[in-house]
């Protein structure tokens, strides 16, 4: 089985990632947790990734494209996968389409976790007051959430082409959010 899964900052897309990737028993394959990984380890690609934030840039779409399409040659990624945090751009997309051509796979189903912006917005104000995230204020988590619909609409739109976007609603208790994702899918995969 081979998902991605999406939604706003906030919404758990991590924590419900690890789940479905385990109730499903494929690997669940954050791109934030590889960067985090080989920054922390100070591989070759973990000095550049730490150059380009430092500048305050994006890690570039060739980067990226190469560090998931090496990850999904890993024994254990040969059964499927869920990509959290990428595709994130209409690049990405074409990137993850040749990679799967190649090797006569497609996506299975694209999640997509849906919310209210201003649970959100409470909901991360709430965690970045716990955790001392002063930088994390109304405004900015709002901006946020404008980033990222402008960039993930385009994405969804194609998925929704496609007929793989399964659209869940995010909010509620861990376990029933992870309930109806998973009964979502399975009507959906049949």
């Amino acid at each position: 089985m081979r998902l991605l899964i999406m939604g706003p900052p906030g919404v758990g897309k991590g924590t419900q990632a690890v789940g479905i990737a385990a109730h499903y028993g494929v690997p669940a394959i954050s791109t934030g947790d590889i960067f985090r990984a080989n920054v922390k380890n100070q591989t070759e690609l973990g000095k550049e990734v730490s150059r380009i934030m430092a500048e305050g840039g994006y890690v570039p779409d060739e980067v990226t494209n190469a560090i998931v399409a090496d990850r999904l040659t890993h024994d254990d990624a040969a059964a499927g996968w869920l990509l959290d945090g990428y595709p994130r751009t209409a690049g990405q997309v074409a990137a993850l389409d040749d990679v799967l051509a190649a090797t006569g796979q497609g996506i299975d189903a694209v999640i997509s976790l849906v919310a209210d912006t201003e649970i959100l917005v409470a909901r991360l104000l709430k965690r970045a007051e716990l955790e001392g995230r002063a930088d994390d204020n109304a405004d900015t988590i709002r901006n946020r959430m404008v980033i990222y619909t402008d960039a993930t609409d385009p994405l969804l739109a194609t998925y929704r082409d496609r007929g793989v976007l399964v659209e869940v609603d995010g909010i509620g208790a861990i376990d029933e959010v992870a309930a109806r994702i998973t009964s979502a899918l399975d009507a959906k995969l049949g």
